[in-house]
């Protein structure tokens, strides 16, 4: 046990010195390689079977990785209630974004799923300078992707669902980031209570969701595929927002958020070969500019992360 603390230690110092942005980065394409892979496989499986195997395949990995049930006899019943709400989240979230997705363009979705940044966003924006970036960043993204409330309906109500949704994560994903092991005193990290919280999201997850992913059980290409799928949208990108939200206030985050429909552009030029035009080049401009104004005020300090051995650590 004292070889593996002293293991996660040197981890965490070797993850410590690059900057909480290269995570960021690591999510953002993760974010969308991820839900391709997905649509790929609506035409084989259930919506919600798909949005399952995802949750699931993503609980196990964690439960392999991290064992997170030893956290539950640990955690403060605040702590309990944070990691239930954050599995509730979860579970809802995948499921109704994937519904939206099966209904609606990919750009569609994320552009009303950014919505909920920008107003987490604007909570930081509390001088002329960071003013001015959320100005550049939303004029970018509005470039970038343009929103009509036509067609379907239904689609718009699991894409403005997921947005909600999408917001909670943000805010309950700050919050286990930034717990250390104040709450348990046992050197846990943001990723172990990730880890506890897809657990509860499977279980949640699984009235609506099992039954349309039992055709992939038969067929081990398509339960690959669904574990791939949860590899690369629930594992690592929600492993990497999490070192980032350690080390990035709230705020600073959301708006970074702001780059993922350049993203979204970068990886359908290079992937699905769909070349953006000049107005995609004009948003994505600005919301770079936006990014790069953006400044951490003086009283938006740094959240720190508690290792095992920086227990002294002031918790956010």
């Amino acid at each position: 046990m004292k070889s593996r603390v002293h293991v996660v230690a040197s981890a965490t110092g070797r993850l410590g010195r690059l900057p909480p942005q290269s995570f960021f980065m690591v999510s953002a394409v993760f974010h969308y390689l991820g839900p391709s892979l997905a649509v790929l496989l609506f035409a084989r499986l259930d919506v919600l079977g798909v949005a399952w195997l995802r949750v699931a395949s993503a609980a196990l990995v964690f439960g392999l990785w991290r064992r997170p049930w030893r956290l539950a006899r640990r955690l403060s019943p605040e702590g309990r209630r944070t990691l239930l709400g954050l599995g509730g989240v979860l579970a809802v979230m995948n499921s109704v974004f994937y519904l939206a997705v099966d209904r609606l363009p990919l750009s569609t979705v994320g552009a009303i799923e950014f919505l909920g940044t920008v107003m987490l966003a604007a909570t930081g924006a509390r001088t002329a300078r960071n003013a001015g970036a959320l100005v550049l960043t939303t004029a970018g993204v509005a470039a970038i992707t343009a929103i009509r409330v036509t067609g379907q309906p239904l689609g718009f109500v699991f894409a403005f669902a997921n947005c909600g949704l999408f917001m909670l994560y943000i805010v309950l994903g700050h919050r286990i980031a930034n717990a250390g092991a104040g709450d348990t005193g046992a050197g846990d990290t943001g990723i172990d209570r990730l880890g506890a919280a897809m657990a509860v999201a499977a279980v949640i997850a699984t009235p609506w969701g099992l039954g349309g992913a039992l055709p992939a059980f038969r067929h081990p290409v398509l339960l690959l595929a669904g574990a791939g799928i949860g590899v690369c949208s629930s594992v690592i990108p929600y492993v990497t927002d999490q070192l980032a939200m350690a080390r990035l206030p709230r705020a600073s985050f959301s708006l970074m958020l702001a780059l993922l429909p350049a993203f979204a552009a970068i990886i359908g030029a290079i992937v699905l070969h769909q070349l953006p035009t000049v107005r995609d080049v004009a948003g994505i401009t600005l919301v770079v500019l936006g990014v790069a104004l953006h400044q951490e005020t003086p009283h938006q300090e740094t959240p720190h992360r508690e290792t095992p051995d920086h227990r002294s650590n002031e918790r956010t």
